[in-house]
């Protein structure tokens, strides 16, 4: 019953997105059948698409934050905290300056690969390093997401590329028409994965020997994991610009209200990651109406306020 209510109020919020805007779209008028030409294919064209890409990026993000954190049995890590996010845009870069007259899914699959190597190489360095604080593992993914973000940065600044890497790191949905937001169909593909294969990920988040007594190949389903992580941050992305703290704040919210068996919070994250992106664009769209303020400015402040709440509560050695 309390998820039925989460969907309903997610659903409501959704509805809320699709009349919230400069044009004037009425649901009357639209159920009448007497809107304007204008507002139905404002309606069509940007507001429909708009509010799927919302739900959409959403729900990704916190299922990737989700099996990021089961991967690498951290609470405080997400794609933006683990170097991931940073590796995709260099991707996304490298190709568009390599290859720029790839299609975008074929310039979304090399920023995956790099988002997939990034990651590859942050699990790599937590190896190497002795940590004995919970809090040193989302510090080491964020001082190797600055380095590869200030690489990407001058190689961005050196070919003049500086506005679209801003845009890229800059999460925003006012530029989302039909057409321009379908890739993130993918990030819905690698929700249901993530459920698939929830049950391995609780094992697999109990440790390596823990996962090999019960007879699961630990590495098949790290890498499954770091497949979905990254092709989810690609996605997004590519899509829409990155959104900071979503995939951290959500799964933790949600293990505060129904604890960590990822069967039962994949459908509790899913639904919490799309109603706080709705809730923060709506916000967004309204606080200095006509004009927007991007999800990613609005996200950041929340999500900085929520992960400051949760390293305050937390024990510093807890693991």
């Amino acid at each position: 019953m309390p998820l039925l209510l989460a969907i309903l109020v997610t659903a409501l919020l959704a509805l809320v997105s699709l009349f919230v805007g400069v044009s004037d779209v009425s649901l009357p008028a639209l159920l009448a059948g007497t809107a304007e030409p204008r507002a139905v294919e404002v309606f069509i064209v940007s507001r429909v698409p708009r509010t799927l890409a919302l739900v959409l990026a959403g729900a990704s993000m916190a299922i990737g934050g989700l099996v990021m954190q089961m991967v690498v049995r951290n609470r405080f890590v997400e794609p933006s905290t683990t170097g991931t996010s940073e590796s995709a845009a260099l991707g996304f870069l490298t190709v568009t300056l390599l290859a720029p007259g790839w299609p975008l899914m074929a310039k979304m699959a090399v920023s995956a690969l790099f988002a997939l190597g990034g990651t590859a190489l942050f699990l790599r360095i937590l190896k190497a390093v002795p940590l004995r604080d919970v809090l040193l593992v989302p510090l080491v993914g964020i001082m190797l997401g600055g380095v590869i973000g200030a690489l990407t940065a001058f190689i961005a600044y050196r070919v003049n590329l500086m506005a679209s890497l801003l845009a890229w790191n800059m999460g925003d949905f006012s530029g989302v028409i039909r057409g321009r937001y379908e890739l993130l169909w993918i990030g819905l593909v690698c929700c249901v994965l993530a459920y698939v294969a929830a049950d391995r990920f609780t094992v697999a988040g109990m440790g390596k020997d823990f996962t090999t007594n019960l007879g699961l190949n630990y590495k098949r389903v790290m890498t499954l994991g770091l497949v979905i992580v990254s092709l989810v941050s690609a996605v997004v992305l590519v899509s829409v610009g990155s959104i900071p703290f979503l995939g951290l704040i959500v799964p933790n919210i949600v293990s505060l209200m129904v604890g960590d068996n990822m069967r039962r919070t994949v459908p509790w994250v899913t639904v919490g990651g799309a109603a706080m992106v709705l809730a923060c664009d709506i916000v967004g769209r309204l606080i200095r109406f006509p004009y927007e303020i991007p999800i990613a400015v609005v996200m950041g402040v929340v999500g900085a306020a929520v992960f400051l709440y949760l390293l305050l509560r937390t024990p510093r050695h807890a693991a």
